[in-house]
């Protein structure tokens, strides 16, 4: 009897044991759960913090890289509105036409600003640029067409320049002026006019402004490099013609045609020093019987003269 309980309450005990067992093995994985859910919600709200700082940053940078927007509308046949706008202060607004003259608009750091711009006559360019605080820059570019009531031409006529002008409407007067010279006034009291003057030697600005009866003005500026034309003299000796050449900026080259037919050219600013070119000689032989004779000099900005003759030997 005592050995029989005696091996019952060992089985008891083993079984005790096994019991203990499988009850601690859920509570460890329940701990190891727990902890496994923790560590992933810790570094989700890591990775959510992290992605809204990018987020947030990105948007900052993406902010202050913002460009002004310029708006431009034509509102009459002469004149533009230019409107400028943006999420910060501009620091400053200028246009131009024909990248000359800049313009700046005053903007008092203000983030909207607007102003007019008359349109000049002819076909122009328009140019604008707008910047902000931060220094982000856009431009704007466009071009216009404006057809005048006055129209005025200017073109070279030997050494001088030959203006012509007429209108739609009676023209009054034209002024022109070199560079910062007082202005010459002539009267017009018709639709067109035309009037030739002398080139001064060397580079100067021409301002030509014509007025009509409505006070409509027209102006148009010119930039002219006068210069003179060469001096040629040709003569013979009754053997050969002699050709003799100066100009105060020196010959080029020199052509001469015999004929019709037998073309030579001197290119001097190959074989010559310039001032050895400010005055030149040089002779060619006569055909027996009839010569006919075409000679023609370049100066240095090819400004030409031209000698024709018929020489009998």
């Amino acid at each position: 009897m005592n050995q029989i309980l005696s091996v019952e309450d060992g089985n008891k005990k083993e079984r005790g044991k096994k019991n203990k067992i499988k009850n601690n093995a859920p509570m460890e994985i329940q701990t190891i759960l727990k902890i496994f859910s923790i560590a992933i919600l810790i570094l989700g709200i890591g990775m959510i913090g992290t992605g809204s700082y990018s987020m947030q940053k990105q948007s900052s940078q993406e902010m202050a890289n913002r460009k002004p927007v310029i708006y431009v509308e034509q509102t009459s046949e002469k004149g533009v509105l230019l409107k400028v706008s943006h999420d910060k202060a501009l620091s400053n607004i200028s246009y131009n036409w024909n990248e000359e003259g800049l313009v700046n608009v005053p903007t008092n750091n203000q983030r909207e600003v607007e102003t007019t711009i008359e349109i000049p006559n002819g076909t122009n360019t328009l140019k604008i640029r707008a910047t902000d605080v931060n220094g982000q820059e856009i431009e704007y570019e466009k071009v216009y067409t404006l057809e005048s009531d006055i129209n005025i031409n200017i073109e070279p006529e030997g050494n001088d320049l030959k203006i012509t002008v007429n209108g739609m409407q009676t023209l009054q007067y034209m002024t022109y002026r070199w560079d910062e010279d007082e202005e010459t006034r002539i009267d017009i009291e018709s639709d067109q006019a035309e009037e030739t003057i002398e080139i001064p030697k060397g580079l100067h600005k021409l301002t030509v402004i014509v007025v009509d009866i409505n006070n409509q003005t027209e102006t148009k500026e010119l930039e002219v490099n006068g210069v003179t034309k060469p001096k040629l003299e040709v003569t013979t000796d009754g053997a050969n013609f002699v050709i003799k050449a100066s100009d105060e900026q020196g010959i080029k080259k020199v052509e001469f045609i015999i004929n019709e037919e037998e073309k030579y050219r001197l290119n001097l600013e190959k074989e010559l020093p310039i001032e050895q070119r400010k005055e030149f000689e040089y002779s060619y032989p006569l055909h027996d019987g009839e010569n006919k004779l075409e000679v023609i000099v370049y100066n240095e900005s090819d400004v030409t003269e031209t000698f024709r003759a018929l020489v009998n030997k």
